[in-house]
C-alpha cells in the first residue's frame, strides 16, 4: 500500500506499509495460499487427535482404565493431563519459534503428535497389563501436549504472518476450518464406526482404528510444511534481532509485555472453555450425564460441526470489513447470557430443543473462531509474537480450558446438577468479555514492526490512512475520531 502523508507533516513515529492483497503477485499470492494449506493440514491433524480422544472417552475408559467406577473421570484426566504440560511446551517451542523459525518447529510438533497419538492405537488394555495401560496412556498424552503447546500458536502466528493485511482474517479462518474439520473427520469417523460395529465391535478393538490413521494423514502434513518458508515479517525481524537464545525472547516477553500476556490469557480461557465444553466433552456429557445414544449424540454435534464449517470462512471476511471486537464481544457476550437456557435446552430430551441448544452454543462458537487466528497473533510485535502466543494460550488453556471436561464431569457428580456446563460457560463468558474489552482494533493493521499491532493508530491517521473500527487512542488525542489541526505534524495545518 502508497502511504499518503497528510498535510502537516510526517508522524513521530513512521509505521510500517499495510500489504493488500490486490497489491500481491501471482507469485505472492500463490505462496499465501500454499502457507495456509500447510498450517491447516497440521492443526486438523492436531484437532482430530482431540476429536477422537473426546469420542472414545466412554471406550478408554473400559478399555485403558478397566471400566471401574470413577474410570471415566480417569479417561478425563487421560485428556487433561496433556494440557498440563502445554504450557511448558509453549515456553520452550514458542521462544524457539521466534528465534530458529516458525516452519523448523512446526514440522517437529506435526511428526511428535502424529506419532503420539499413532502409538495410543497400539497400547496393551488394562485387562492384559493392568495400570501400566493408563500410565503409557498419560505419556503419550503427556508428549502430544509438549508439542501442542507450539502448534496450534506456531501455525496461526505463520498464517497471520503470511496473509495480507487486509485479509488476515479471510485466511485465518481457514486455520479454524482446518480445526472444524479435524473435529468434523473424528466425530464422522467415530459415529460411523460406532453405526457399523456397535459397542461390541468398537470394545473389541474397533477403537483403535481412528488413533492409527493419524499416522498417515500426519505424514501427509509433514510433506506439505516441509515445502514451506518463513514469512518475511519474521525475516525482516530476525535480521535486526540482537538476542542470541530463545531464553533472551522470553524473558523479554515476560519483562515487556505482561499486559498482553493477560490479555490473551482472558480470551483464550473463553476459547478454549468453549471449544472443549462443546466439541470433545459434550459427547460424554449427552451419553453419561443425559442418557442420549451415543450414535444420536454424535450426528447431532456432527450436524452443529458441519454448519460451522460452512459459515466460519464468510465471518472470518466478515471481520476484515467490520473489524474483529464487534464480533469477538458479541460471542462473550452470548456465552455469557445464553449458556444456561443453551444447557437448559440440552437436559429437556426434546430432540429439537436438544438441537436448538447445541445450536446456541455452536453460532457463538464459530464467531469465535473465526477471530482468533487473525487476532491472537496481533497482539504481540513480530520479535515475542510465537512466544507471546503460545505460552499465554497454553497457560490459559491449561488451567481451565482444556481440563472443563473434567471439571464438569466432576461437579456434575458432586453436585448433582446438569446445568453446571452454563454456569461453567457463563464465568469464562464474562472472563473473555473483560479481557476483549481492553484490544486494540487489529483488523487491516499491519504486522510488522517492533510494537502492538494498533498502538501506532493515530500515527497512521497522521499520514492519511483509512482505519477499520475502533481507532487506539490511549492519550485522547483525536476529536470525534480526527486528528486536530495543530500544524506541528500530527494533523492537518
Amino acid at each position: 500500500m502508497t502511504e499518503q502523508t497528510a498535510a502537516g507533516g510526517a508522524p513521530a513515529h513512521e509505521p510500517p506499509p499495510i500489504t493488500r492483497e490486490l497489491d500481491l503477485s501471482p507469485i505472492q499470492r500463490k505462496t499465501v495460499k500454499k502457507s495456509v494449506m500447510g498450517a491447516m493440514a497440521g492443526n486438523a491433524i492436531e484437532w482430530f487427535d482431540y476429536g477422537i480422544y473426546g469420542y472414545l472417552v466412554v471406550h478408554l475408559s473400559s478399555q485403558i482404565f478397566g471400566g471401574s467406577e470413577d474410570s471415566t473421570l480417569w479417561a478425563l484426566f487421560g485428556f487433561a493431563v496433556s494440557f498440563l504440560i502445554r504450557p511448558i511446551g509453549g515456553a520452550v517451542l514458542g521462544p524457539l519459534g521466534d528465534r530458529i523459525g516458525r516452519q523448523k518447529v512446526l514440522v517437529f510438533t506435526i511428526i511428535m503428535i502424529s506419532v503420539a497419538t499413532a502409538c495410543i492405537g497400539i497400547l496393551p488394555t488394562f485387562e492384559q497389563v493392568g495400570w501400566l495401560a493408563p500410565l503409557l496412556l498419560f505419556s503419550l498424552r503427556i508428549i502430544q501436549g509438549f508439542s501442542a503447546g507450539g502448534e496450534y500458536a506456531g501455525a496461526a502466528v505463520y498464517m497471520a504472518e503470511h496473509a495480507p493485511d487486509d485479509r488476515r482474517g479471510f485466511w485465518g479462518s481457514f486455520l479454524e476450518f482446518g480445526t472444524l474439520l479435524g473435529f468434523s473427520m473424528a466425530a464422522i469417523l467415530v459415529t460411523g464406526l460406532e453405526f457399523i460395529v456397535g459397542p461390541e465391535g468398537m470394545e473389541a478393538g474397533w477403537w483403535r482404528l481412528p488413533f492409527l490413521l493419524t499416522l498417515p494423514l500426519g505424514l501427509v502434513a509433514l510433506l506439505m510444511r516441509a515445502r514451506l518458508h518463513d514469512s518475511d515479517t519474521f525475516t525482516e525481524a530476525k535480521q535486526q534481532d540482537t538476542r542470541t537464545s530463545a531464553w533472551q525472547v522470553l524473558r523479554d516477553l515476560i519483562t515487556k509485555q505482561p499486559k498482553q500476556l493477560l490479555k490473551i490469557m482472558g480470551i483464550t480461557v473463553l476459547i478454549n472453555t468453549a471449544f472443549y465444553l462443546v466439541l470433545t466433552y459434550m459427547p460424554t456429557f449427552l451419553t453419561t450425564s443425559l442418557d442420549m445414544d451415543a450414535t444420536q449424540s454424535g450426528l447431532m454435534l456432527v450436524g452443529v460441526q458441519l454448519v460451522m464449517m460452512a459459515v466460519i470462512v464468510p465471518l472470518g471476511a466478515l471481520t476484515d470489513r467490520v473489524g474483529r471486537r464487534p464480533v469477538l464481544l458479541t460471542a462473550a457476550i452470548g456465552f455469557t447470557l445464553f449458556s444456561i437456557p443453551a444447557v437448559m435446552l440440552l437436559t429437556t430430551g426434546v430432540v429439537l430443543l436438544q438441537i436448538l441448544g447445541l445450536s446456541i452454543f455452536g453460532i457463538f462458537l464459530v464467531m469465535l473462531l473465526c477471530n482468533i487466528s487473525a487476532t491472537l497473533p496481533a497482539l504481540f510485535p513480530t520479535t515475542v509474537r510465537y512466544a507471546g502466543f503460545a505460552l499465554g494460550y497454553n497457560v490459559a488453556t491449561s488451567l481451565l480450558g482444556g481440563p472443563a471436561g473434567l471439571i464438569n464431569e466432576w461437579l456434575i457428580g458432586e453436585t448433582g446438577s446438569n446445568l453446571v456446563p452454563g454456569f461453567y460457560m457463563t464465568i469464562a463468558g464474562i472472563i473473555g468479555l473483560i479481557a476483549i474489552w481492553t484490544f486494540n482494533e487489529t483488523a487491516g493493521r499491519s504486522l510488522r514492526g517492533d510494537v502492538v499491532p494498533g498502538d501506532d493508530d493515530v500515527d497512521r491517521l497522521a499520514i492519511g490512512q483509512d482505519l477499520i473500527g475502533k481507532v487506539n487512542d490511549p492519550n485522547h488525542e483525536l476529536v470525534d475520531g480526527r486528528l486536530p489541526a495543530t500544524g506541528d505534524g500530527r494533523g492537518p495545518a
